[in-house]
C-alpha cells in the first residue's frame, strides 16, 4: 500500500475528524475490494458536494440555496439570532423543538493551544450582519459547548456585540462543563434554552 494514489487517498481520509492512520487504511482497502463502480459513486458524490453546496450569505451554514432553508423561512423569528460553533449544534437545537429563531455558524471556537483566532472563524460576518439587520435584531443567544474554547469564545464575542443595542445572553447552565451540544438530550437543551440569562 505504498503507491501514491494510495498514500494520497490515506493522507486525505486522515485530515477527517477523528480519523487516524489505521482507520483511513482500511477506508482505502474497502473502496479497493468494491471495485470500481463504487469508487466512482464516491467520486460522483464528492464532485457534487464540491459543486453543489455553498455557503449561506446569513448564517454561514452549508447549503445548496443562499439564503438557506431557516434563513428563508418567514415563520422563523429573524430577531433572534443563535450563535453555534456548527451545524451539528443547530441540528441537536432544532431536534429539540424549544428554538424559531435562526442561526449564525461559526465554523469553530477560538482555541489558542489550536492555533485558532477569531479572524480563522465566521466572526467578521457575525458583525456584517449585525450591521445590516440592526435594529431587526433584539437578541444574541451564545450557544457554545461550555468547555475552555466555547468560554473563550462567547467572552469575545460579548465584547464585539457590546458596540449593537441588542440583548446578549447564553445557555443556562443546565449543560454540564465540558458536555457538547451535539450530544446532548432534548430534554437538557430544552431547559437551557428557556433558562437563558442575559450576560452583563
Amino acid at each position: 500500500m505504498n503507491d501514491k494514489p494510495i498514500t494520497d487517498l490515506v493522507a486525505a481520509f486522515m485530515r477527517l475528524p477523528s480519523v487516524g492512520q489505521k482507520t483511513a487504511e482500511r477506508f482505502v482497502l474497502s473502496l479497493l475490494k468494491s471495485g470500481r463502480g463504487e469508487v466512482g459513486k464516491l467520486t460522483l458524490a464528492l464532485t457534487e458536494l464540491s459543486k453543489s453546496v455553498k455557503s449561506c450569505i446569513l448564517c454561514q451554514d452549508f447549503t445548496t440555496q443562499s439564503p438557506c432553508g431557516i434563513c428563508n423561512d418567514s415563520r422563523r423569528d429573524h430577531g433572534v439570532i443563535c450563535v453555534v460553533a456548527d451545524t451539528t449544534d443547530a441540528m441537536a437545537i432544532e431536534k429539540s423543538g424549544a428554538y424559531n429563531g435562526v442561526y449564525h455558524m461559526l465554523r469553530g471556537t477560538i482555541d489558542a493551544i489550536e492555533g485558532v483566532l477569531p479572524s480563522h472563524l465566521k466572526v467578521p460576518e457575525l458583525m456584517a450582519r449585525m450591521r445590516a439587520e440592526d435594529p431587526k435584531v433584539r437578541e444574541v443567544i451564545l450557544a457554545l459547548n461550555p468547555d475552555i474554547p466555547g468560554e473563550t469564545t462567547m467572552l469575545y464575542l460579548q465584547r464585539e456585540l457590546a458596540q449593537f443595542n441588542v440583548k446578549v445572553s447564553r445557555l443556562a447552565r443546565g449543560l454540564p462543563i465540558g458536555a457538547s451540544l451535539a450530544y446532548a438530550d432534548e430534554v437538557t437543551l430544552t431547559s437551557a434554552l428557556k433558562e437563558r440569562k442575559e450576560i452583563k
